[in-house]
């Protein structure tokens, strides 16, 4: 039988899973590391287990003890799972920008979470690091992990991310493209990858406010880098010790926006829904397209899952205010509202009684007229009753081809109310559109009367 003693030896061997549609523009392939498959839904499970682990080997952590650490709510939730399973207590800090869901989960799992404020220094008592360190002095028999510094992290996934990455990919893997918080996995993933062949590139992605780029460039810690930015999970206001600048050959910055809409993307493109930080990962990627050759195999390691960002992200509301979704409709979201999205023709052949018929059952004003697969015309509710008027008994008979115009314009999902406006007139009531999956519908007029 095959079963695992706990749920911590499930941790590691995550899937490797190419990317299509998001890197349609780049010139090579591109897969990625699905870490969402550890059972705490992040790659920091691999890290929170080993620095358990050596803690334990060295006496830091005791039978009984309490887990301290500051955490944007992943590297909590993998010393959580290895604290449930191994007795002991938690508590984490961490800051007010990080979504809700986190610190459900965390409490989900029996911790402890002290929100902090963001906006502060990392030296100020008020933040998450000092607040950390603090209880660790306060709580007998605790131990305060500081993620940061602490090298077990990037240790853990020198000895399991990288040696999976280079196996998953036959060791053709050319570039390797990841977010940089802690530093622990593009510097131990990296250091792995490049003791296999030197000349893999390591790509770290930084977002504004944060101080790794400039200091990676110049070797000065800017201050004037540092603000406050929405994307969680990447960037710094200090350097960690666990970041190795000497493995990373470039940084790349992503806007708080570009990383969110990338995100959403990945869900409904790719079927991958992930966490903020990989939809920075993969749109810094495309920023740096032109650095790449068709015989590349990139390697995009994400942090964790979108189930995270429910509240934010993968929330329009949220995102709207905020500017990163457009605040006009667009073709996609009068489908979205309408209550009958049942798309139907009729044939060129088919009597007009029939067309009167199936307009009635359906209460159409107006339907495309079909061969198979392709539309080759178009009939309005208007122009079959005068016809049928004209002469009842013998019209009536008549082909649907006799009565038809010109097929209904095809337009793009992501077309605006503006824009569809222009194809939406007084002798083309409607238009035909076809979503990623190939699901056609017909959007009219009455869809952009309710929508509005």
């Amino acid at each position: 039988m095959d079963i695992k003693n706990n749920i911590l030896e499930t941790i590691g061997n995550t899937p490797m899973v190419e990317l299509h549609k998001v890197v349609a523009g780049l010139p090579c392939r591109v897969v990625m590391k699905v870490e969402t498959f550890n059972p705490g839904h992040s790659i920091k499970d691999r890290m929170g287990l080993k620095m358990v682990l050596d803690a334990e080997a060295d006496g830091r952590l005791k039978p009984g003890g309490t887990i301290i650490e500051c955490t944007s709510g992943n590297t909590g939730m993998g010393l959580a799972l290895a604290a449930c399973v191994k007795g002991y207590r938690c508590i984490f800090t961490t800051s007010d920008k990080q979504s809700k869901e986190k610190f459900d989960i965390l409490r989900a799992m029996g911790a402890e979470v002290i929100v902090c404020p963001t906006n502060v220094t990392p030296e100020d008592p008020r933040s998450y690091y000092s607040v950390a360190e603090r209880l660790s002095k306060e709580i007998p028999n605790s131990y305060w992990f500081n993620q940061y510094d602490n090298l077990s992290n990037r240790q853990a996934h020198y000895e399991s991310t990288g040696p999976e990455i280079w196996k998953q990919t036959d060791g053709k893997v050319t570039h390797m493209i990841v977010g940089v918080g802690t530093g622990g996995t593009i510097s131990g993933t990296g250091r792995y990858l490049k003791e296999q062949n030197p000349e893999v590139k390591i790509w770290g992605v930084d977002t504004y406010g944060s101080v790794f780029k400039k200091y990676h460039e110049t070797g000065e810690f800017d201050e004037k880098e540092i603000y406050p930015y929405i994307t969680e999970g990447i960037g710094e206001d200090i350097l960690p010790k666990n970041v190795d600048f000497s493995i990373i050959d470039h940084f790349e910055k992503v806007t708080d926006k570009d990383g969110a809409v990338m995100a959403r993307r990945l869900a409904q493109e790719e079927g991958l829904l992930l966490g903020y930080s990989a939809g920075s990962a993969v749109a810094g990627l495309l920023q740096m397209k032109d650095e790449l050759k068709p015989d590349d195999l990139v390697v995009v390691v994400i942090h964790d899952h979108g189930s995270r960002y429910v509240g934010k992200i993968y929330n329009d509301d949220w995102m709207r205010e905020r500017g990163f979704l457009d605040t006009e409709l667009r073709v996609n979201d009068l489908i979205a509202l309408k209550k009958d999205a049942a798309f139907a023709g009729i044939e060129p052949s088919a009597s007009v009684r029939e067309a009167l018929k199936m307009m009635k059952e359906h209460a159409f004003s107006q339907m495309p007229v079909v061969e198979g697969e392709k539309s080759v015309g178009s009939i309005i509710e208007t122009d079959v009753l005068n016809f049928l008027l004209a002469n009842p008994m013998d019209n009536a008979e008549k082909t649907v081809k006799e009565i038809m115009r010109e097929p209904f314009p095809e337009v793009s999902t992501e077309m605006t109310l503006s824009e569809l406006g222009k194809h939406i007139t007084k002798e083309n009531p409607a238009v035909v559109t076809t979503d990623r999956s190939g699901r056609k519908y017909l959007v009219s007029q009455y869809d952009i009367l309710q929508a509005i």
